[in-house]
């Protein structure tokens, strides 16, 4: 006995999560790196979770889950993936109208809801049909079904389809994802980071921007514990949910500024121990192949966070250094840091390098000449030496 023909059959349904980009749209001829590097990202994020394969499609991305794939874990990674704009819990299929109608009784029959609205979107002009007759023969065959009333300011559920030339999508609900540029395609910066609530912060808004980080982190011992050390291991761990992988260097610096407090006069030491940070740090950054410094400074906000005192520091620096932060004021920076994650970590008590042998009074409005001066009995080679040897890194990577 023959089948039905195959537009009477029963469809073929696959369920997944349809990914959509916005600045990456922008990038003209560059988008195909821009798309590429995204798809990497995806799926090295979900790569335990049972997923793919990963299609790229006319404006849009769809990853195909399968039954062990657990959506809600699926939705904190993809909320986490720089490049995503929105993503949305979906399923395509072949791109008739019956068929399609069909398909949405059956999903929103168990469903409670008292008005909906269709948003039809024919990405192509081939479909026979256009946006508005597919937006009132879906809603007609729900609302027969159902009862509910059409509201196209305020629904209670919203039924999105998108038509494209060999497929249909369909999905209920549209969840933000972190905007901005996937991670790796704007290059490698190395990132100062202090174990605060600044400098995480730093650090995921240069992610945005399609930055690979590599972390550089100070510590006293053996004049302090072990605190501050712990701190940027998890706030290093919490921020290779975004890139995947991580490289973390973790530099004594107790014994340097012991140096420091017997040859310079209290007031010039934060200076000093800045400058000779983003010494030890460039030759790190430039070991990785980074090609710019990041910091947490925010103008203004510290006593030696000055224009004068940022000016005097950065020129020990060959390579450019990135201050994300420097407009923003310690709420906005607060703000950012609990909506990442990272502010209980941050206010753990420790005890900071630069806080270690502090004067009283710090250098409000330095200059490069009076700070070189008060380094000149320093061996400032030999310190970054002894640092850079004695520094040791940590690799991390997420999924585990």
């Amino acid at each position: 006995m023959k089948t039905k023909s195959n537009a009477m059959a029963r469809p073929r349904v696959v369920r997944g999560a349809l990914i959509h980009y916005n600045e990456i749209a922008l990038k003209g001829k560059n988008r195909g790196f821009f798309l590429k590097q995204l798809q990497n990202n995806l799926l090295a994020a979900t790569r335990d979770l049972g997923c793919g394969p990963l299609e790229r499609l006319a404006g849009r991305l769809f990853l195909t889950t399968s039954e062990e794939t657990s959506w809600e874990v699926l939705r904190q990674r993809l909320s986490r993936i720089f490049g995503i704009a929105n993503f949305a819990p979906a399923f395509t299929m072949a791109p008739n109208l019956e068929l399609l109608a069909q398909r949405i009784e059956e999903e929103v029959s168990g469903r409670s809801f008292r008005s909906f609205r269709v948003a039809a979107r024919r990405a192509f002009k081939t479909f026979p049909q256009t946006s508005q007759q597919i937006n009132e023969m879906i809603g007609a065959r729900v609302q027969r079904i159902c009862g509910a009333r059409v509201d196209l300011t305020n629904p209670d559920l919203t039924i999105a389809i998108e038509v494209l030339p060999n497929e249909a999508f369909v999905y209920f609900e549209k969840l933000l994802g972190p905007g901005g540029l996937p991670v790796g395609t704007g290059g490698t910066v190395a990132c100062l980071l202090s174990g605060g609530i600044d400098s995480p912060v730093a650090a995921y808004r240069m992610m945005k921007r399609g930055c690979r980080i590599v972390f550089v982190h100070f510590h006293s011992q053996p004049f302090a514990d072990r605190t501050s050390q712990d701190k940027a291991i998890e706030l290093v761990r919490l921020l290779t949910r975004c890139q995947f992988t991580s490289r973390l260097y973790v530099v004594p610096f107790g014994e340097i500024q012991q140096e420091v407090v017997a040859h310079v006069t209290g007031r010039l030491r934060v200076p000093v121990y800045r400058r000779l940070m983003l010494r030890i740090a460039e030759q790190i950054a430039r070991k990785e192949g980074a090609q710019a410094l990041v910091t947490g400074e925010s103008l203004g906000q510290v006593s030696s966070q000055t224009i004068e005192n940022i000016a005097t520091i950065e020129q020990v620096s060959t390579l450019p250094i990135l201050r994300p932060l420097i407009g923003m004021d310690k709420d906005e920076i607060t703000q950012q840091a609990q909506q990442i994650g990272s502010y209980d970590v941050s206010i753990i008590p420790d005890q900071d390098c630069c806080s270690m042998f502090l004067s009283r009074q710090v250098a409000t409005h330095t200059t490069h000449h009076e700070v070189e001066l008060a380094e000149r009995p320093l061996d400032l080679d030999r310190l970054t030496a002894q640092a850079h040897a004695t520094a040791h890194s940590i690799e991390l990577s997420f999924p585990l």
